[in-house]
């Protein structure tokens, strides 16, 4: 069996500033030493879609996830936490984050592949159910784990 590997093009585009240790960079760097490696034709490449507000509701409360739709910037950045940003693409980024993890959890339950590698941005371990933190809007991982638990018991 093979390795599941999920991204979304919306995941370059949350840009908090160059310096940043999570850039696009991040997810460039993967890719690049997957096909340097030989190991890119080896995975199975899966576009990460969004997640459901019902998925999401199992790890976050429908207050945060509001005002997360309510402050995403039309433009710049604003922060969502002490060490959490947004930039206008950032909201859908997050959502394709969360979704991989969702698509990762059904792949695997489902024995379509051994495993999942999620190649995505913002980052999803940090987040609670209320509050950004870490550099992450939504908790991805959390999200999935929920989603494993209702949908695959």
């Amino acid at each position: 069996m093979q390795t599941a590997f999920i991204t979304h093009p919306a995941c370059l585009k949350h840009i908090i500033e160059s310096e940043h240790p999570d850039s696009p960079a991040r997810l460039m760097a993967i890719q690049d030493q997957l096909i340097a490696g030989g190991l890119n034709d080896f995975l199975h490449h899966y576009e990460a879609p969004r997640a459901s507000q019902a998925q999401l509701e199992r790890v976050h409360t429908a207050a945060y996830l509001d005002k997360l739709a309510a402050v995403a910037p039309c433009d710049g950045l604003i922060a969502v936490g002490a060490d959490s940003w947004m930039n206008p693409d950032t909201l859908e980024a997050a959502l394709h984050a969360a979704g991989a993890a969702v698509l990762g959890t059904d792949l695997v339950m489902a024995g379509k592949v051994a495993n999942a590698f999620c190649s995505v941005r913002p980052p999803g371990h940090h987040a609670n159910s209320g509050q950004a933190m870490g550099f992450c809007v939504l908790n991805n991982v959390a999200v999935g784990a929920a989603h494993a638990l209702a949908a695959h018991g």
